[in-house]
This record gives structure tokens, C-alpha cells and sequence, in this order.
């Protein structure tokens, strides 16, 4: 995305004539998302009687499920919540309180010095303390940080950290905050001038149990190949799609290390990171199990480093992979203590489940219809594509005229990135996310980088 400076006034959020409580909206959303699946089912039934020749009723019911009923249910349930969203509009949008940003660096000597250059440009009227953790870099990572601050007045701390782990950076991090509020703030992502502003405003805004808020991670890179290009529109859409219906029910899932607002003392009473190659996602899950809730704002944009090669994209993704089985294995989703966010997590249960029925169902009955059989892929599978381009336009139109006008920011054209995103990129990303759960259940070593 291009980004054009600016600090013209604009136009606060809409805000709804009448107020619907958020438990209102959760069973409206549900009630239609089911409504959806009855309707798919009774539509399908031919296709599952067909098929239950073939293979037996069960097994038939299962392959259907995993790659029709359930993600129809879940895409009707996201559409009917996109709708229903609305952002409150801020208390206090220019706040003042001092805050700290931690970023952890490993070798990141290419990065590092304009990463702290959009550090400096924040319209943010309060104190930002940098410390920067050096995490077994091997190249000019110190040395490069140590001449931006000099160069853009920063005021910037180094600490060094030796056992190799973000996790272990991010805690050494930790026992230097004196201020109230922290960020993290991955080493390669740079900063929309206001993203702090709008970060700390919505936590200032927000009722006093939100412990947590994630900012809106976008691709700075999407120039670069095609796998950049696609990766640009999941971002764009797909994963600020989920973060924003996590939003509206208080619990979205990951405050992403990428770029993350907490409360220090919440961060403190779970002591801090944990020893998890998901430490983002299992610490989320550990502050929502606190009955603390996670906010997201979509206002406060970042642009991060998208993986520009299939090889670095297998391990990114398959990586977040293994992160949700370790929140899942360290914060059973009925031991949340809100209704939503046992939802929320529940939904995480079944993910694999999704993932493997389209790796090893849905993969190969598209390749079978190719050559005419449309045993497993056919007509009604189509019915979940609607659905998909439906949530994804809403989300567009909130993108543009909420977030990127606002913020100044043009979308870029990227027709060919769309369509391979739309009709191709599942195919990579279950694949990927399968390897991942078969990493994370046979215990292969974990590495940060």
C-alpha cells in the first residue's frame, strides 16, 4: 500500500442511531450463520446421498462437513458480524502517556535503521522509550541501531540478551519497563506515523479491563514477486477480516508481537512471554484466561515484511500453525472464562480438522473433477465462494473509506494477487498449516528465525 502523509482533520466513525449490545450481536450472527448451514445442507443433500454411495454415509457426512457445512457456517457467521461491527469512535485520541517500545532483533542490520526512523516520526504528543534487545545477532545489527540514534535524537536503550529466543528478548525487554503501557514491534515493520497515537488512544478509550491491542498489520513488500502480491491481500483482507470479528466479541486471539499494545502489569501477572514458538498467540490466551480482554485497532497500521519466497512462507505459516496448538494445549478453550472467547478459541479446535479435510479431500476431488468426476468437488462446494467474496467486499469497503482514507493511504492495484488469493491461496495455506500440526505433534526443534 502507498502511504501519503498527512495531517488534515478527518471525520470521526459513524456511530449506529441505537446501541445493540454485543451479546445481541453475537446470537443474531449465529442465528443467521445457522440458518446459512440448514440451507446448504438441505441444498446438498443429493451430493451427500451421491457421494454416500460411493464411500459409505459416514465417511461421506465427514469429507461434506469438513469442506462445506462447517466453512459455510463459519463465513455466514463472519459476514453477519462484519456487519453488525462498528468501531466506537475514541475518548481520547491524542494521548500523552509515556510508553515503551521493545523491539527484539536477531541479524537485522538491513532493517533495523528505518524501522527506527518511522519510530522517530510518530505524531504521538507522549514520551517513547526504545529498547532495542540484541538477540545473538552475528552482523552490524548494534552498531547500525546505535548510529540511527544518534542521527534521529532517539532515545534508545540496547540490551543484550544471549539464550536465543524472542521470547527470552522480549522478557529481558520486560524487566526494563517503567512505563504503564508497552509495545513490541518486530525489528522489520515500520510504523504508520499515527500507529502509536491510535494504538495507546483505543486502549485509553476502552473500558479498564482491555489489557491488550493489536494493531493492523499490512505487506510493505508486495511489489516484490507474486507470493508477496498474494500475501498482500491476506493481510488486507483475510487476517484483518478475523482480527476485526475477534474485535467486536473482546477477544481477539493475537495481539501479535509484529505490533502489540499491553498494560505492563498484565503482561507482568502472567510472567511475561512464554517459552513458545507462538509466544504471542499463548500469552494472548493466557491474558483472556485472566478475564483481561483484547481489543483491536484497525487505525493503528503497520507494514511489515511479507516472505518473498515458498520456502520462508512454509515456515512462517507453519509456524503460526504450530503456535495455535500451543495455545490450545496451554489454555484449554473451556477454561476462558468469557462466553465469546470460548467461542473464539473453540473455533480453533476445529481448524485442523478443516485444514486436513481440504489438504486430503478437497485437493484431490478438485483434481478429480478436472478429469469429470465430481464426486467430492462439484456444484454445491461452490456455495462457500459467495460467502467468501461477500465478507471480503464488506471488509474492502471498510478498509477504504474507514482506514485508508483516514489515514491517508492508497490501495494499490493488485488485480492478479486478488484473483490467485481468491482461487488459489487455501490450497497453499492448509497444506502449510497440516505440516505445521505434524511438526508441532512429533516435537521438531523450534527456531525463531
Amino acid at each position: 500500500m502507498k502511504t501519503t502523509i498527512g495531517h488534515k482533520h478527518q471525520p470521526k466513525f459513524d456511530i449506529h442511531p441505537f446501541y445493540v449490545p454485543i451479546k445481541t450481536k453475537f446470537w443474531i450472527s449465529h442465528s443467521f450463520s445457522f440458518l446459512w448451514m440448514c440451507f446448504s445442507i438441505y441444498l446438498a443433500y443429493p451430493w451427500l446421498m451421491d457421494l454416500a454411495d460411493i464411500i459409505s454415509f459416514p465417511f461421506a457426512l465427514i469429507i461434506i462437513a469438513g469442506i462445506s457445512y462447517i466453512p459455510g457456517y463459519m463465513n455466514a457467521f463472519l459476514i453477519a458480524s462484519l456487519l453488525l461491527d462498528k468501531q466506537p469512535p475514541f475518548k481520547h485520541e491524542y494521548p500523552s502517556e509515556p510508553i515503551t517500545l521493545l523491539i527484539a532483533a536477531h541479524n537485522e542490520e538491513d532493517n533495523i535503521v528505518n524501522t527506527l526512523h518511522y519510530v522517530s516520526k510518530q505524531d504521538y504528543h507522549g514520551e517513547i522509550k526504545v529498547i532495542l534487545i540484541n538477540n545473538c545477532s552475528t552482523d552490524q545489527t548494534v552498531k547500525r541501531a546505535l548510529e540511527a540514534k544518534k542521527e534521529l535524537n532517539l532515545d534508545l536503550d540496547i540490551l543484550h540478551e544471549e539464550p536465543p529466543g524472542k521470547f527470552h528478548a522480549l522478557n529481558r525487554g520486560l524487566t526494563a519497563v517503567k512505563t504503564s503501557y508497552v509495545i513490541t514491534l518486530d525489528a522489520d515493520t515500520l510504523l504508520h506515523p499515527s500507529a502509536v497515537r491510535f494504538l495507546v488512544a483505543r486502549m485509553k478509550s476502552s473500558p479498564s479491563d482491555v489489557c491488550a491491542v493489536a494493531g493492523s498489520v499490512l505487506v510493505k513488500n508486495s511489489r516484490e514477486n507474486i507470493w508477496t502480491k498474494i500475501q498482500e491481500w491476506d493481510y488486507f483482507l483475510g487476517i484483518a477480516s478475523i482480527k476485526r470479528l475477534q474485535g467486536l466479541y473482546q477477544g481477539t486471539l493475537v495481539a501479535q508481537g509484529a505490533f502489540s499494545l499491553y498494560k505492563t502489569a498484565a503482561i507482568k501477572e502472567v510472567n511475561g512471554w512464554p517459552d513458545a514458538i507462538g509466544e504471542d498467540i499463548v500469552l494472548t490466551w493466557r491474558l483472556l484466561e485472566k478475564k483481561w480482554k483484547v481489543y483491536f485497532e484497525p487505525l493503528a497500521v503497520a507494514f511489515t515484511e511479507a516472505p518473498s519466497t515458498l520456502k520462508h512462507f512454509i515456515y512462517q505459516r507453519s509456524r503460526w500453525a504450530r503456535g495455535m496448538i500451543e495455545g490450545l494445549a496451554e489454555v484449554k478453550p473451556w477454561q476462558q472464562p468469557q462466553l465469546y472467547t470460548k467461542y473464539l478459541t473453540g473455533i480453533n479446535l476445529v481448524m485442523p480438522f478443516l485444514d486436513i479435510a481440504y489438504t486430503f479431500f478437497w485437493i484431490p476431488g478438485l483434481i478429480l473433477a478436472f478429469f469429470g468426476f465430481y464426486w467430492i468437488v462439484g456444484p454445491m462446494t461452490l456455495l462457500v465462494l459467495p460467502l467468501t467474496l461477500i465478507s471480503y467486499s464488506i471488509l474492502y469497503m471498510y478498509q477504504s473509506k474507514y482506514v485508508f482514507k483516514r489515514l491517508n493511504l492508497k490501495i494499490r492495484k493488485n488485480i492478479f494477487g486478488f484473483i490467485l488469493f481468491i482461487l488459489g491461496y487455501q490450497m497453499i495455506m492448509s497444506p502449510v498449516s497440516v505440516y505445521g500440526y505434524f511438526q508441532q505433534f512429533f516435537h521438531v526443534e523450534r527456531r525463531w528465525k
